[in-house]
């Protein structure tokens, strides 16, 4: 990355100030603005999270806001209330009193005497669905929004469920959450406050699995924040981006299929990540396309940039599988509008064993298969959030367990680009099973990648609003959506569909052990195949070399540490994959704060036995600065009946080493046809 020193415009920053909410709670933020701009006032760029902005996303925070800011904008960041150095308690993600906050925050950035009235907003993740949502209020001084690795839909698309799946990340997530809804503020900030604030946060703290688990199907819960509710409401233009390695691939292309507002789509090959952070590689100048977008849109300037396609997409080229990866080779491509008229949705039939040729005529028998528990430890996690090794490995282990369709060996290439599907008939032995689908490129040694994946919960296939128990042996039809991707098969490869009844620990496995029958003459896989068109000439590099303002300076006191180990015990066949995350000891320099971070997670089941699964999720957080010192451990864990969840949590926080607080939870919850 090439770190940029001389800026357009010197920027003078405000290390800390209070907005004041109309409830009385005063929420913190941190402001570099051009110091032109007690003259001139210009825009203001909002982002918005509850990552503590004085330590955990210092350093990110301390590349891209000075960088814009030295083009032109204020740049603000602050933290939500009940996070970093904000009063009042977070108690959930993406509340109506969060979304209140942000407008009275953009109200009060519009009055100040250094921003000219107008807004945006912009961020990864949680940022880029606060943004996504708030821009669905229409607040008067929004002109635009950036949002880069989100979701429209928080039942159907995000870490929660996937086609009415339970995923294992809404318990790592809720983990994660539980640990930063826990933390202390900075006395530093907040002076002799900071201890009742903290102890506000953790008497108001409840694991936030618990609610996540009591909506386990699309209901109102899940409905209240989500774009995809009503698109028409966002009239504001939007840049969008993420990865295909993210979990995120989807939402890029659901919103330039459904706004109406000017849109541009931006999908690398990047894990869950900025992209002029992207790894794996390659990382592109995306900040100056940031500056380029809100120069058009927020100060009118006529520089072509919403006269460009509306996808630009990285076309990944064939890899052998690996767990990570420091570059994907491919190139960049163009769709002028999507959906684009390149893409031709292809269905190609099943046969026993085999994936046939487009319009070939088909008869099979039917199939069998029921998956051991094995299957999917070899998944990578949900998003991959570059802590490798987090991708999945080779699917040959994977395949020995589940039912494989195998093309002919491919005369040329095949190029594939959007959300591709799997529709199936099929029959099975329990009221409640699933389906994992894998998409994978088979290289002439056998070498198996997973190129993308889908998951559908049977008992949702007419829908997440009603689920509805099967009846063994009777025949359903059900169709299950892919994660979009852009790939190249080449020629001499083979493109495998692979078929589970299971996908632990990636997806929670269904109450019991299932049998499912498919019928492959009236089932087929669909592709978005995207023929090279003649006039797809390689393009130049679109974007130029990624940029940055120089990174606050910090000091590493203890070494970080990643692990991911599958474990096997062959005597009493107990499975388990372990995941350590540990960050060591950051000291940040300026503020003399020394930060640890570890996170712990445990996926483990015993062979046969589907209630066996289990999950759990540990962190500790550690703050030191001269004689204060404070620490939070959080502890969750979730198991099942076949009828039931079962939550077992404990918070204890410490300041100079006693425990000053410690809290516990148990909770049994039913399934929900899950």
């Amino acid at each position: 990355m090439h770190v940029v020193n001389n800026l357009p415009h010197a920027v003078h920053i405000d290390e800390h100030l209070w907005i004041p909410m109309s409830d009385g709670v005063r929420l913190a933020a941190k402001v570099w603005r051009p110091t032109s701009s007690d003259a001139t006032p210009v825009p203001a760029v909002l982002e918005y999270i509850p990552y503590r902005r004085r330590d955990l996303t210092a350093v990110r925070d301390s590349m891209h806001h000075p960088y814009i800011a030295g083009h032109g904008y204020v740049c603000v960041r602050v933290d939500l209330r009940g996070t970093g150095d904000s009063e009042g308690v977070l108690t959930d993600e993406y509340l109506e009193r969060e979304q209140q906050d942000a407008e009275e925050i953009l109200a009060w950035l519009a009055e100040q005497p250094w921003c000219d009235g107008n807004t945006s907003m912009m961020g990864l993740s949680w940022g880029g669905f606060a943004a996504l949502q708030v821009a669905e209020r229409q607040p008067p001084s929004l002109g635009t929004i950036i949002i880069s690795s989100f979701t429209d839909d928080r039942y159907g698309d995000d870490f929660h469920y996937m086609g009415g799946c339970l995923l294992s990340d809404n318990l790592a997530e809720a983990g994660t959450m539980f640990a930063a809804a826990t933390l202390p503020p900075d006395p530093v900030i907040v002076g002799e406050e900071w201890r009742r604030m903290w102890f506000e946060r953790l008497e108001a703290s409840e694991p936030w699995v618990l609610e996540w688990l009591r909506h386990q199907r699309h209901d109102d819960y899940w409905r209240h924040a989500s774009v995809s509710e009503n698109y028409s409401q966002v009239r504001c233009p939007v840049l969008a981006s993420s990865g295909w390695a993210d979990g995120y691939s989807n939402a890029v292309l659901r919103l330039l299929w459904n706004l109406k507002a000017p849109a541009r789509g931006l999908v690398g090959p990047w894990s869950h990540r900025y992209p002029h952070m992207g790894e794996p590689g390659p990382a592109i100048g995306y900040l100056q396309e940031v500056v380029r977008w809100l120069d058009h849109w927020l100060k009118g300037e006529d520089n072509g940039i919403d006269e460009g396609p509306s996808l630009w997409a990285w076309m990944q080229d064939s890899v052998a599988p690996s767990t990570a990866y420091h570059q994907r080779p491919g190139r960049w491509v163009r769709e002028e509008e999507w959906p684009s008229p390149n893409v031709k949705y292809t269905p190609y039939p099943l046969a026993k064993y085999r994936i046939g040729s487009p319009g070939e005529e088909i008869r099979s028998e039917s199939l069998t298969l029921r998956s051991p528990l094995t299957v999917g430890q070899f998944a990578g996690k949900w998003a991959s959030y570059n802590a490798p090794p987090d991708l999945p490995y080779d699917q040959r282990e994977e395949d020995g367990g589940s039912l494989v369709f195998d093309s002919e060996v491919l005369a040329e290439d095949v190029e594939i680009l959007g959300t591709g599907a799997v529709e199936l008939e099929v029959s099975v032995t329990e009221p409640v099973a699933m389906v994992a689908a894998r998409l994978v490129d088979v290289d002439p040694e056998g070498s198996a990648t997973r190129v993308t994946y889908g998951l559908l919960n049977l008992t949702h296939r007419t829908g997440h609003e009603h689920p509805e128990s099967l009846e063994p042996g009777e025949i359903y039809q059900a169709r299950l959506t892919l994660n979009g991707v852009a790939q190249v098969f080449p020629a001499g490869h083979r493109i495998r569909l692979s078929l589970s009844t299971s996908y632990w620990p990636l997806a929670w496995p269904p109450p019991r052990p299932v049998m499912l029958t498919v019928h492959p003459q009236n089932s087929k896989l669909i592709l978005p195949v995207r023929p090279h068109p003649e006039t797809d000439e390689p393009h130049p590099q679109p974007f130029g070399e990624p940029e940055a303002a120089p990174a606050i300076p910090t000091t590493r006191r203890e070494k970080p540490e990643h692990r991911w180990t599958v474990h096997r015990d062959l005597v009493d066949t107990h499975s388990s994959l372990e995941i350590v995350k540990d960050g060591g000891i950051l000291h940040f320099d300026d503020i003399d704060l020394d930060v640890g971070r570890r996170a712990y997670e445990l996926y483990e089941s015993v062979a046969g036995d589907f209630a066996s699964a289990r999950g759990q999720s540990t962190w500790t957080v550690r703050f030191a600065r001269g004689e204060w010192r404070t620490r939070t451990e959080t502890h969750t864990v979730l198991e099942c009946t076949e009828t039931d969840f079962r939550v077992y949590a404990t918070l204890d926080a410490f300041e100079n080493d006693e425990r000053v607080f410690s809290r516990q939870w148990r909770e049994t919850l039913p399934r929900d046809h899950v």
